[in-house]
């Protein structure tokens, strides 16, 4: 009976070394492109987050100045503000009386005007993203807006503070009185601008276009009563509290109240 021997040959150290370098290839080209799609994932997501806080900030701001109080006198309203280019020279501020059926603060009694305020500032409280860096951070700019119920000239402002989108590096007001655009709207004028528009910024830091929202309110009509309420005095003559931006323009011709006479109706 003959033994038959059975030679098992293994791999060579050559050929394990190069299957080796292979699967660390292949390893490091996988790893390397998931990394590339995380990044690009992530700066996508921030970049859909900042516009959709840039977006809600700014449908917000909009609403507000939408419900903006309405009074026959024009000293019993108040829109006040500035952008930071102003010769005011503060940081950029919009600070109006507004109408709001939403209570504030539950429990106590509140009116149904209320003083808002939006302005930016630097939030010291805000948590650092994972990765950011400190610099980054440390220059992080909030756009905040406070509530304040049941205001009063008489006393110092005050009210509830809200952050409402971070991220703005820029904010910018201007009013038009009619014939010109301004950078400010002191509260010395005690009228309404025709048209306020504000514009909102924020540049992403690592890469991609700025984001940028910009809305119109018109207020011409409601400004038009207004400087025909405060244009004359008891005997007709100008008033003090008339704008100087806005003396010399034509009264508006709308509601003025003349019936129809029957042969204009034919």
């Amino acid at each position: 009976m003959m033994a038959t021997t059975m030679n098992s040959r293994g791999f060579t150290l050559t050929e394990v070394l190069i299957a080796s370098t292979i699967s660390a290839f292949i390893a490091i080209a996988a790893v390397g492109a998931l990394k590339t799609v995380t990044d690009s994932t992530q700066v996508v997501s921030r970049a859909t987050e900042t516009a959709g806080e840039v977006r809600f900030a700014a449908r917000m701001m909009a609403a507000d100045l939408g419900n903006l109080y309405r009074d026959p006198d024009p000293k019993s309203m108040k829109l006040v503000g500035a952008s930071e280019e102003s010769s005011a020279g503060g940081p950029t501020m919009l600070t109006f009386y507004a109408v709001g059926s939403a209570k504030a603060r539950s429990g106590q009694p509140e009116g149904d005007i209320y003083e808002i305020e939006y302005f930016l500032a630097k939030d010291n409280n805000a948590q650092p993203e994972p990765g950011a860096e400190e610099e980054e951070e440390a220059e992080k700019s909030v756009l905040f807006r406070r509530l304040w119920p049941n205001p009063d000239r008489e006393r110092n402002p005050g009210g509830i503070l809200t952050p409402i989108a971070e991220n703005i590096d820029h904010m910018e007001v201007q009013f038009f009185d009619g014939r010109q655009w301004a950078t400010q709207w002191p509260e010395e004028l005690q009228s309404i601008p025709e048209l306020v528009e504000v514009t909102l910024v924020t540049v992403p830091k690592d890469r991609g276009s700025p984001v940028i929202e910009r809305f119109t309110v018109n207020f011409s009509r409601l400004a038009a009563r207004g400087a025909s309420a405060s244009g004359e005095g008891p005997q007709g003559e100008q008033g003090s509290g008339q704008p100087p931006q806005q003396q010399g323009q034509p009264q508006p011709q709308e509601n003025q109240g003349t019936p129809e006479s029957p042969e204009s109706k034919r």
